[in-house]
């Protein structure tokens, strides 16, 4: 056994041992299981929604497009301070509303507010279709950091099958009180690792941050820029706006609003978050250092530039070191994605159509069905050979068309009704599969457009056509769609407790 293979080893014992022992001296039930019992302060919620924010998309997703991309992969620091500053205001609602109902997930919230389960049910549907991907994307990762990390002693499937485990048992023991204490060793280290790597390497290898950027410039010219077609301008601009919109919008992060003490949390996060957002910056930055000294890595292949830079830099113990770090932001959000993805289908699906389910069993459902979506994303992940940024943008895609329907929700007057809000939704979301599926452009659909309006990003055309049937639907009056058998499946009386 290498340094390294056991450094990373000794960290995954760790994260598996917390994740375990976080359960001690709690009730585990359904409340305590999914929301902690709404009692995590400031720094658990911080650390647990950056927990959710930085993975492996972090580590390995952006050193790779900068990597493969260049200008393009800027987007990447902009989106998430505006998600913050959205944040500051809509947050605190979300939170206040959750606590006087006592909701436990993100569709309780759309079923309540709309007064409709069926809506809930439909979110629910969107919310998981729209993880496994951001799931896949976490499964990924962690097989190529340990794979990598451990000089190939461990197979990308067999890391992958490994932490799949961990995960799977730690948050079916303890929930999400496993998360938050393996997200507290994840954040300190993915910061220190992050810090050192972006400034260590440009320094080692170029003298300094700014002859590194003029030597690929020399060696690429342009590619430090937004190109004129594909990802210009207005593609930079609609996917930042997409992902800021859609940022609270992962049903993972979403429900860990429910878990915080207060509302004065969520304005505290907004103010320091964009400074912990300087970290990706550093991420970015060992992305182009690797172009010039690890040359030729194509395609998904360029999400290795961060481990192959590092493994001809630094001695095995310390390349074990950068593979735990990158271990835990794989593990702490898969172990969210798994929790909430398990919650939505047994209590705002299955309890909707089985009404008279107790709490309690429905938290065993929720238990029983985390190894089910465990196996149902190891699929996907030995199936699929996107990079790790193109995965997260699909699921972004898809989960950014709940936003009009929250946003509108938070009016006073709530003039869209759930007609209205299910429509607008489904419109959105056969949007993405349509062109998704097909493989198909808004140039290929309308070659005669302009070019900055053929670079739209999928995502925010979506978005648009949502807008508009949202509007336009929720204009009828509600009479206008009743008929019969309604009352049974739209109209109930919601008890979300």
């Amino acid at each position: 056994m290498n340094a390294a293979l056991a450094v990373i080893g000794v960290f995954l014992l760790l994260a598996f041992y917390l994740g375990v022992r976080a359960r001690q001296g709690k009730d585990m039930n359904l409340e305590q299981w999914t929301v902690a019992g709404r009692g995590f302060g400031s720094i658990f919620v911080f650390l647990l929604m950056a927990g959710e924010i930085y993975t492996t998309f972090t580590f390995l997703g952006g050193s790779g497009w900068a990597y493969g991309k260049g200008g393009p992969a800027f987007y990447i620091i902009a989106y998430g301070c505006l998600a913050y500053a959205l944040s500051y205001w809509m947050l605190p609602k979300v939170w206040k509303y959750a606590k006087e109902h006592r909701l436990m997930s993100q569709s309780d919230f759309f079923a309540h507010k709309y007064k409709s389960p069926m809506l809930g049910v439909l979110v629910s549907l969107v919310g998981v279709v729209a993880l496994i991907p951001y799931l896949v994307l976490q499964l990924k990762g962690l097989g190529i950091i340990v794979s990598e990390a451990s000089y190939g002693k461990i197979s990308p499937a067999a890391a992958i099958w490994l932490g799949v485990l961990a995960v799977t048992v730690y948050v079916m023991i303890s929930g999400i009180h496993g998360s938050a204490w393996t997200a507290v060793v994840k954040d300190f280290m993915i910061l220190a690792v992050a810090v050192f790597l972006g400034i260590y390497l440009p320094v080692h290898y170029y003298g300094g941050i700014r002859p590194m950027f003029e030597a690929v410039e020399k060696a690429n010219p342009g590619f430090l820029t937004l190109p004129d077609q594909g990802m210009s301008v207005s593609w930079f601009i609609s996917t930042v706006l997409l992902t800021a919109l859609g940022f609270y919008m992962w049903p993972h992060t979403f429900g860990s609003v429910y878990s915080a003490k207060g509302a004065n949390v969520f304005r505290k996060n907004a103010v320091l978050l964009p400074i912990y957002q300087l970290v990706l910056l550093f991420v970015l930055f060992v992305g182009f250092a690797a172009i010039l000294q690890v040359p030729d890595l194509q395609g998904s292949d360029a999400d290795l530039a961060l481990l192959r830079l590092s493994i001809a830099t630094f001695d095995p113990w310390f390349v074990g070191v950068i593979g735990a770090a990158g271990l835990l932001t794989a593990m702490v959000p898969g172990s969210m994605i798994l929790m909430t993805s398990a919650t939505l289908l047994a209590k705002n699906v299955y309890q909707v159509f089985s009404p008279s389910t107790t709490e309690e069993r429905v938290r065993k459902l929720a238990v029983y069905l985390v190894p089910v979506i465990a196996l149902v994303s190891l699929y996907f992940t030995f199936r699929g050979g996107e990079t790790i940024v193109a995965l997260l943008l699909m699921g972004y895609n898809l989960v950014t068309q709940l936003f009009p329907a929250l946003f509108f929700s938070l009016f006073k007057n709530q003039f869209v009704t759930k007609y209205g809000a299910a429509a607008g939704i489904v419109a959105g979301v056969a949007t993405v599969a349509y062109i998704t599926l097909s493989g198909t452009g808004i140039g290929t659909l309308f070659p005669g457009l302009p070019q900055a309006v053929k670079d739209l990003n999928v995502g925010i055309v979506a978005l648009a056509v949502n807008l508009v049937v949202t509007l336009a639907v929720s204009a009828f009056p509600p009479k206008f769609f009743h008929f019969a058998g309604e009352k049974n499946s739209l109209d109930v009386n919601l008890d979300v407790k």
